[in-house]
C-alpha cells in the first residue's frame, strides 16, 4: 500500500473517528462530511490499487452518496461501517511484510538536521520579554530544525508552548550510575558499558539473543527469550555505548543479568555524541518523555532542556500571593522546569499515583494551577449568568397540583426535594442554570414535566429537546399522557415531518397557542420562532454540541435552563464540565422498582443454553424480551469476524431458536416510520422479542419487558451496558441482565462485566468508568466542553482540584472584577476564553 493512499485513509478516518466519539455526540459538529468523504475517495480511488482495496474505497464512497438525507441511526452505520473498512485496509498494510529499507529507517537514530535553524543569541538572551510563547515555532529552537519540527508536529507540538507543555510520562531515577562489579541483585539500577557481543544463542531446548555490556569493572549479560533478531541487531550493535536502567537478576552460575529490558530501559550513546555534561541523560532524575516514530528519548529530552532552560523564567506565576503561601504553591516556572528536570533534592514519583504528584510541590504547583484557571474561568461564566435579567416566574400552582392529583404514584422524596430546588430558581430574578443528574428509572422526566408547567402556569411556553427520535417521542407520549385535560397544546418538531406540517407547528409556537414543544434538534431551526419561550429542558445534554444548545437558548430572551443526564457524573469531572451550573441528583428510585439481576456467561453451548431459557420462562410469563447486538451486519474487517450481528441474528431466533414467539429487528438503518412502526409493536405486546443495536440505549420505555439480553459484551462500555440495563427493571417486575462474552477479553472489558455483575449503582458505575477510560473518553471531550487539560488530571489530582476549586471560587467572590489581579485574567481569557465563551469582566 502506497504511502499517499496511507495518507488518504488518515484523513479519512479522522472526521469519522470524532464524529463517532462517546456515542456520536459530535455527529452534528462536522458539516459537509459527504463532500469532504466524496473528495478523499475519490482522490484515493485514482491511486494504483488492487481489486480488493478499488472495492472497498468505492463502497465508502457510496455510503456517503445520499448521507445528508439520512437519519442520525442511518448516519452512524454507515460512518461505523466505513471505519471498519478503513481499519481492515490499514490492517492488511500492516499483515504485509516490511522490506530491509524499511526495518532500517525504523531503526536508524536520528542524526541532527543540515539544516537545523537554532535560536538566535537575542532570542536567548531576552527570552524573559516573550509574552506569546504560542507565536514561537518550535522549529528554531536549539536541536529542532525543519525535519524535527515535522516530526513534533504529529505529537501537536508546533510552537515553544506547545512544547513547555509536553510531560514526562515517567522519571528514571540515574543520580547513581553504578559500576558493573557492583550491581545488587533485585535492584533496579542505571549502568553505563559498551557492548562487547551481540547474537542468538541456540540452548537445546529454546533460542535467545544475548548482549554482553562492559564497563571495565565487569559484565552483564541482557537476555531476551522471546525477540525480533532483525530489531535487535539494528538496534544495538556491537561497540555501541548504552545507558541501560534496569531491574539485576542472578543468572547461571551467579552471573548478573537483565531479562528483557525494554526499548525505553536502553538509550544508545551514537558515536561523536558530546560527553554529557551538563548531565540530561545521567546523573540525574532522568524525564521519560512519550514518543513518536522517528524522535528517540536522548533528543527529545535535549530539546526539552533547551526549551526549559530558554523559556522556563519566562513563564508568568499568575496564582495571588496569599494563595499560594495557604497552598503551598511555587513559582509556576520553576515548578516547571522541575517538572521537566527535577533538581537533585527532588523525589523520584509515580506520574500515575496521586499522592505521589501531590506530595511533589513542583508537580502539585503545575495541576493547581491548570486547575485553578478552569475555575476561575467557571466562576467568571457563573457571575456573568447571574447577572443577566432573567424570567421571575409566578406559578399559579394550578397545573402542577392538577397533575399531583392524577399521577398514580407518589412522588419520591428526592423528586419533591429538586422540583423545590427548581421552583426556587424559577422564582428568582436570576436566570436558572442547573443540571439534573439521575440515573436511570429514577424519575427525571417527571421532574421535568412538573418544571414545564410551572413556566405555562406563569404565562411562558416552555420546550424539551431530545438528540434522538426515539428518546424525543417517549418524552412526547409522557408529555401527553400527564397533561391530557389540562387543556395545553403539545406540539412534535423533528426531521421529516411534511411542509403543511411544519408550518402548522410552526405558526402554533409562533403566536403562543402552542404552550409546550418536544422534539429534535428541528427545534433549532430558523424558522422556529417561540412568542414568549421561558423556559428550555435539554436532556442527554452531552449528546448535543455547544452552538446546538445556546442556538435553542437564543429563542428566548434569557429563558431558564434546566440540563437533565442519565448518565451521572462523578464529582471531579461535574466540577469542571459542568463547574458553572447548579447541580440537583435524583438520588432514590421510585417505590416498586425492583433490583435488576446481572449475569455474565461465557458464548459457548452450556451457558447461552441457561441465558436463552430465562429468555423462554420470562416469555412464558407474558413479560418481553430486548436481545441487542453490537453490528446490524457482517464485517469483513477480521478483527469483528467472532461477532454477532443483528440482522442475521434475528432470523436465528426467529426461526431456530424461538420459533413459538414473536421477533422483530430495530437498527438505525431503518425509516423512521418503520422504526416507529416496530416500536409500538413491541409497546402494544404484539412482539416477544425486539433484536436491536444500541439505538434502543435511551428513552425506551416499556414496562413489560423484564429481559436485556447484550450478545458480545465485552464490545460496549461500562456507562452503556448500565443505559441498555435501564431499559428493563421498569414495571415492578423480577428483571434480568444477561450479558453474554466472548473469551477473548481485554483486562479492562474483564473489568466492565464484573462491574456491572457487583453493582446496579449508577454513579459508582460512573466512577468506574472514569477510572478505566479516563475523562476524554467518558464524555468526549471536544463535544461536551471538557476542558484539554496539559498535565493535570482529573482522576489522579482529585484533591488538588477541590482545593483549586474553593480557591477561584472565593477569589471571585472577594473580586467580582478581577480588578486586584489583571495577570491572572489576563490568563484565563487566553486559555480558556473561546472554550467557556467568556469575554471578559464587564
Amino acid at each position: 500500500m502506497s504511502e499517499k493512499l496511507l495518507s488518504i485513509l488518515d484523513a479519512l478516518e479522522k472526521p469519522l473517528k470524532f464524529s463517532s466519539r462517546k456515542g456520536y455526540s459530535n455527529l452534528d459538529k462536522i458539516t459537509g462530511l459527504d463532500k469532504l468523504v466524496g473528495d478523499l475517495t475519490l482522490k484515493a480511488l485514482s491511486l494504483p490499487l488492487g481489486s480488493e482495496e478499488f472495492d472497498k474505497l468505492e463502497k465508502i464512497k457510496q455510503f456517503f452518496t445520499s448521507y445528508d438525507s439520512l437519519d442520525t441511526g442511518q448516519k452512524k452505520e454507515i460512518i461505523e461501517n466505513s471505519l471498519q473498512i478503513i481499519e481492515g485496509l490499514r490492517n492488511s498494510h500492516k499483515s504485509a511484510p516490511n522490506s530491509k529499507e524499511d526495518e532500517t529507517a525504523k531503526l536508524k537514530e536520528e542524526s541532527p538536521d543540515k539544516d537545523d535553524i537554532s535560536l538566535s543569541e537575542d532570542i536567548d538572551k531576552n527570552s524573559e520579554h516573550f509574552e506569546n510563547l504560542s507565536q514561537i515555532p518550535v522549529q528554531f529552537v536549539k536541536g529542532v530544525g525543519p525535519r524535527i519540527a515535522s516530526i513534533l508536529k504529529k505529537k501537536g507540538l508546533e510552537s515553544v508552548e506547545d512544547a513547555l507543555n509536553y510531560f514526562p510520562r515517567a522519571y528514571e531515577d540515574r543520580r547513581t550510575v553504578k559500576s558493573i562489579s557492583k550491581l545488587t541483585p533485585g535492584q533496579r539500577e542505571t549502568v553505563m558499558g559498551k557492548i562487547m557481543l551481540a547474537g542468538k544463542i541456540r540452548t537445546k531446548t529454546r533460542s535467545l539473543y544475548q548482549i554482553v555490556l562492559s564497563d571495565g569493572t565487569g559484565t552483564v549479560t541482557l537476555v531476551w527469550f522471546q525477540f525480533n533478531e532483525k530489531y535487535l541487531r539494528a538496534a544495538y550493535k556491537k561497540g555501541a555505548s548504552v545507558i541501560l536502567t534496569s531491574e539485576v537478576t542472578v543468572g547461571y552460575r551467579g552471573a548478573v543479568q537483565i531479562i528483557h529490558p525494554k526499548p525505553e530501559d536502553i538509550e544508545v550513546i551514537d558515536e561523536g555524541e558530546e560527553i554529557d555534561e551538563d548531565h540530561i541523560h545521567f546523573n540525574r532524575i532522568v524525564p521519560i518523555y512519550p514518543l513518536t516514530e522517528g524522535l528517540k528519548q536522548r533528543r527529545m529530552r535535549r530539546i526539552m532542556k533547551s526549551l526549559v532552560d530558554t523559556f522556563g523564567d519566562s513563564l508568568p506565576s499568575f496564582i495571588p500571593q496569599s494563595i499560594s503561601n495557604k497552598r503551598n504553591i511555587l513559582d509556576y516556572g520553576q515548578a516547571l522546569k522541575r517538572v521537566h528536570f527535577p533538581d537533585d533534592k527532588d523525589m523520584v514519583i509515580d506520574i500515575s499515583d496521586g499522592s505521589s504528584v501531590y506530595e511533589s510541590s513542583p508537580h502539585r504547583t503545575v495541576s493547581y494551577s491548570e486547575f485553578f484557571l478552569t475555575e476561575i474561568g467557571l466562576a467568571i461564566k457563573k457571575r456573568d449568568v447571574a447577572k443577566l435579567d432573567g424570567i421571575k416566574f409566578s406559578p399559579t400552582n394550578e397545573l402542577t397540583e392538577a397533575l399531583l392529583g392524577k399521577l398514580p404514584f407518589a412522588l419520591t422524596s428526592a423528586q419533591r426535594r429538586v422540583i423545590s430546588e427548581i421552583e426556587q430558581d424559577m422564582c428568582s430574578e436570576n436566570p436558572m442554570n442547573r443540571l439534573l443528574q439521575g440515573d436511570v428509572g429514577s424519575g427525571k422526566t417527571i421532574v421535568a414535566l412538573f418544571s414545564i408547567l410551572k413556566a405555562v402556569e406563569s404565562g411562558y411556553q416552555a420546550v424539551l429537546m431530545a438528540p434522538t427520535e426515539i428518546l424525543a417521542e417517549q418524552h412526547l407520549a409522557s408529555v401527553l399522557e400527564y397533561v391530557k385535560g389540562l387543556g395545553l397544546r403539545v406540539v412534535f418538531l423533528k426531521s421529516g415531518l411534511s411542509k403543511s406540517e411544519k408550518n402548522t407547528y410552526y405558526k402554533a409556537i409562533m403566536s403562543g397557542e402552542a404552550q409546550i414543544a418536544v422534539g429534535t434538534h428541528a427545534l433549532i431551526q430558523d424558522k422556529v420562532d417561540f412568542k414568549n419561550l421561558g423556559l428550555v429542558v435539554i436532556d442527554e445534554q452531552h449528546r448535543f454540541g455547544v452552538m446546538q444548545r445556546a442556538e435553542l437558548m437564543s429563542k428566548g430572551k434569557n429563558p431558564d435552563v434546566l440540563v437533565m443526564t442519565a448518565t451521572p457524573i462523578p464529582r471531579t469531572l461535574a466540577l469542571t464540565v459542568y463547574g458553572d451550573l447548579d447541580v440537583s441528583i435524583l438520588d432514590e428510585l421510585p417505590p416498586g422498582r425492583k433490583e435488576i439481576k446481572t449475569k455474565v456467561y461465557y458464548d459457548q453451548k452450556g451457558s447461552r443454553e441457561k441465558a436463552y431459557s430465562i429468555v423462554r420462562k420470562e416469555i412464558e410469563s407474558g413479560r418481553q424480551a430486548y436481545v441487542v447486538y453490537p453490528m446490524i451486519e457482517e464485517s469483513e474487517n477480521p478483527d469483528f469476524k467472532d461477532l454477532k450481528y443483528a440482522t442475521q441474528m434475528a432470523e436465528e431466533l426467529q426461526n431456530e431458536i424461538f420459533p413459538d414467539f414473536r421477533v422483530g429487528l430495530l437498527h438505525g438503518r431503518m425509516k423512521t416510520d418503520e422504526k416507529e412502526a416496530i416500536m409500538k409493536r413491541f409497546n402494544s405486546n404484539h412482539l416477544d422479542i425486539l433484536v436491536a443495536t444500541t439505538v434502543i440505549e435511551v428513552g425506551v420505555d416499556v414496562p413489560n419487558a423484564t429481559v436485556m439480553v447484550v450478545e458480545n459484551a465485552e464490545r460496549f462500555g461500562l456507562t452503556q451496558l448500565h443505559q441498555l440495563r435501564g431499559r428493563i427493571g421498569r414495571g415492578g417486575h423480577d428483571s434480568h441482565c444477561v450479558l453474554i462474552s466472548s473469551f477473548r477479553r481485554s483486562e479492562d472489558a474483564e473489568k466492565r462485566l464484573t462491574i456491572m455483575e457487583g453493582t446496579s449503582d449508577g454513579f459508582k458505575i460512573a466512577e468506574a468508568d472514569l477510572m478505566i477510560r479516563g475523562p476524554g473518553d467518558f464524555l468526549g471531550t471536544k463535544q461536551s466542553g471538557l476542558p484539554q487539560f496539559r498535565f493535570a488530571n482529573l482522576i489522579r489530582d482529585s484533591r488538588t482540584l477541590l482545593e483549586a476549586r474553593e480557591d477561584a471560587f472565593n477569589l471571585v467572590k472577594e473580586d467580582p472584577e478581577l480588578s486586584k489581579h489583571p495577570e491572572l485574567l489576563e490568563q484565563v481569557i487566553n486559555r480558556w476564553g473561546q472554550l467557556l465563551k467568556l469575554g471578559g469582566i464587564s
